[in-house]
Parts: structure tokens; C-alpha cells; sequence
């Protein structure tokens, strides 16, 4: 009979570690450039003769310079003249609807910021 040796060999296992993956809280940093006070909302544009109606919510007067800011519109005019209900008039108070001459179009619900 032939004795049979037992021979115990190592194995080496591969163990495959999962990378544990670690969230970076990032805070971004955000500059505001402070633009003015808000005065009023885009109600509508008429493209025909570009006038935009603006609902007042603060006052405003001719040679005041303003800011129209919204989510495609981004530019600044000098207020040249201003009219309510189609008469001229050089200053308008809060509630008042006015139009005004603007130079490119504007969309209804921008902001009028004044500077």
C-alpha cells in the first residue's frame, strides 16, 4: 500500500476591497453684484413700436436709469419719457402702469431694477 501524503498548500485569495467613496460637501462661493432696488415687473412688451408696460412697486422719474433683468434679458436704459394711460408725465409713484421706450425686448414678469 502506498501512503499517500497529504500536502496542504496555501491558496492566496484575492480580496477585492470596495473603494469607499467620500462625498465632498463643495460650498460654492457666489458673488451678488448688488443691482438696485427693485421698482417694478414687466406686465407686457409691444414689439410694434418697443414699449414695455411696467407694473410699478416703487417710484420712478424721467432720467432715471433702470435696469431690466430676467431669465434671457439683460440691460440697462436711461428713462427718455414715460407715459399712464397714453399722457405723458415725468414721475410715477407705486401701482401706477407705465411704458416706457426700450431699446431691446423685454418679457413679461422681468424685474425693473432702479440704480
Amino acid at each position: 500500500m502506498v501512503k499517500k501524503k497529504i500536502v496542504k498548500k496555501k491558496v492566496k485569495k484575492k480580496v477585492i476591497k470596495k473603494k469607499k467613496t467620500v462625498k465632498k460637501k463643495v460650498v460654492k462661493k457666489v458673488v451678488i453684484k448688488k443691482m438696485g432696488k427693485e421698482v417694478g415687473r414687466v406686465s407686457s412688451y409691444f414689439s410694434h413700436v418697443g414699449v414695455a408696460a411696467i407694473k410699478l412697486s416703487g417710484g420712478v422719474k424721467v432720467g432715471s436709469k433702470v435696469h431690466i433683468k430676467g431669465h434671457t434679458t439683460d440691460f440697462k436704459v436711461t428713462i427718455g419719457s414715460m407715459q399712464i394711460e397714453g399722457k405723458k408725465v415725468s414721475k410715477a409713484k407705486k401701482g401706477d402702469h407705465i411704458g416706457i421706450k426700450v431699446r431691446k425686448k423685454v418679457r413679461p414678469n422681468d424685474a425693473v431694477l432702479v440704480e
